[in-house]
């Protein structure tokens, strides 16, 4: 693959828009969203709407001629996409935000910049955003067509709409194996019924209750089955028996929307499970399908990392400069006073971590594995903006520690990241896989 380190004029022109956004939109409210959790950043949701629909439209059109494609039948979509994350990014299609056109081949570096953009401005309200998100990640991954045109096309519609992913339970984090919630079907009636708690859901009161949108659940069809027992199953806006419990208070990103989903005794039709599934429990590829949108999830979880680091990084360089303590580029590390060696460290290693997200990025837009390189990226990027954050707050004193600037802001923002898609150990352990050729079992 040729590097090429000039950035395409579609993503230039689709940045001077999120930019005035990130700038005009979401940074005023900043302070004020952090300080009232619970409150919807409405200006930002409703500005971007209009766009995330013509984006959705494009990745279900494309993701519909894919799926008829493999079945042997024909549709009037566009190129295949794989639709993956906060904005149900694609490796198919992908507007530019400036003039609606949409670029086949760089639908995910598009989508990393906008990212990173939209972070800078505001993380959490980033994360407000009305999209199919990972809810459509999964079904993109392993939803036939019928399910794709009856789950997403909501999305390219209407009121504003959000979809979410609900697998973390109070036992299983990082081990999914031990997922509790349990899906059993009723004959009788021909739907499953779900039974269990979910946690730490972004977006799911969005989804439930505060929209036409949906969220895809994992569960379990036999618990002695381990990771080849559970599936995702799709639930809907309104469902009886899927209640949202305790809404979180965070550390960081206090503006999104993090919540317990209880299911008690939640039916759903027969065919929302995704994907092809035996009723007794049969493995099936839908756990190790659906588990692949994270290699193209987790470039954009380090994107937005970068954009907070970004935002700490700048702000700091900038106060500095302004009390005499200015970037000296051509003087060695070992001329350079402590300060401005910190400052460089913080420079180069976001930097760092930016090239391998592009790299990342770049791999899905030529659909190649990526699966080594996603996880890199957003081990990187979590320590990166853990480091350059602190490290920002430090060098700033008084100020830094004071919520007269947004400095502390970013450092309580920087550590989801090194959280969610995968913890910073569970990502290094893929890392460890990939390059030494371990199974899961031999690492441990």
């Amino acid at each position: 693959m040729p590097i090429e380190f000039k950035r395409p004029d579609s993503i230039d022109s689709q940045l001077q828009v999120t930019q005035m956004v990130a700038e005009n939109v979401m940074r005023p409210e900043s302070r004020h969203l952090d300080d009232h959790e619970h409150v919807r950043p409405t200006k930002f949701i409703n500005m971007m709407w209009p766009e995330i629909k013509e984006m959705e439209r494009s990745n279900l059109e494309a993701a519909l001629r894919r799926a008829n494609k493999a079945s042997g039948l024909s549709t009037n979509g566009t190129n295949g996409s794989n639709g993956t994350n906060g904005v149900n990014g694609s490796n198919g299609a992908h507007s530019n935000g400036a003039n609606g056109s949409y670029k086949a081949d760089i639908a995910n570096l598009s989508l990393i910049h906008m990212i990173e953009m939209l972070s800078w401005g505001d993380a959490g309200v980033y994360l407000c955003i009305p999209a199919s998100a990972l809810a459509g990640a999964a079904i993109n991954a392993v939803g036939t067509p019928d399910q794709l045109e009856r789950f997403l096309r909501r999305f390219t519609n209407g009121e504003p709409k959000w979809g979410a992913m609900a697998m973390t339970e109070p036992q299983a984090g990082s081990d999914t194996s031990n997922i509790q919630t349990t899906a059993t079907y009723d004959e009788e009636t021909n739907t499953w019924v779900l039974n269990g708690e979910k946690i730490f859901c972004t977006s799911g009161k969005l989804a439930l209750e505060e929209s036409d949108g949906l969220v895809v659940i994992w569960a379990t069809v036999d618990k002695n089955a381990g990771r080849s027992g559970m599936k995702p199953f799709v639930v809907e806006s309104g469902t009886p028996g899927a209640i949202i419990g305790k809404v979180e208070e965070k550390l960081g990103i206090r503006a999104s929307d993090t919540v317990t989903i209880i299911l008690d005794n939640c039916r759903i039709p027969a065919d929302n499970v995704l994907g092809e599934v035996d009723v007794k429990g049969a493995a099936t590829k839908g756990f190790k399908g659906a588990m692949k949108t994270f290699d193209a999830t987790r470039p954009i979880v380090a994107a937005s990392a970068i954009g907070i680091g970004r935002a700490a990084f700048e702000f700091t360089r900038d106060t500095l400069a302004k009390q005499g303590v200015r970037m000296e580029y051509g003087k060695p590390k070992w001329k350079l006073s402590s300060v401005q060696a910190d400052l460089l460290e913080m420079e180069t290693q976001l930097r760092a971590a930016w090239l391998l997200t592009i790299k990342a990025a770049a791999l899905l837009d030529a659909r190649q594995e990526n699966k080594l390189e996603s996880s890199m990226a957003k081990v990187k990027a979590g320590k990166v903006v853990t480091l350059i954050t602190q490290k920002a707050v430090e060098l700033l004193g008084p100020l830094g520690y004071s919520t007269q600037t947004l400095a502390e802001k970013w450092m309580r923002d920087a550590k989801i990241n090194d959280i969610y898609e995968g913890t910073g150990q569970i990502n290094t352990l893929i890392v460890a896989r990939q390059i030494l050729g371990y199974t899961r079992m031999e690492l441990k």
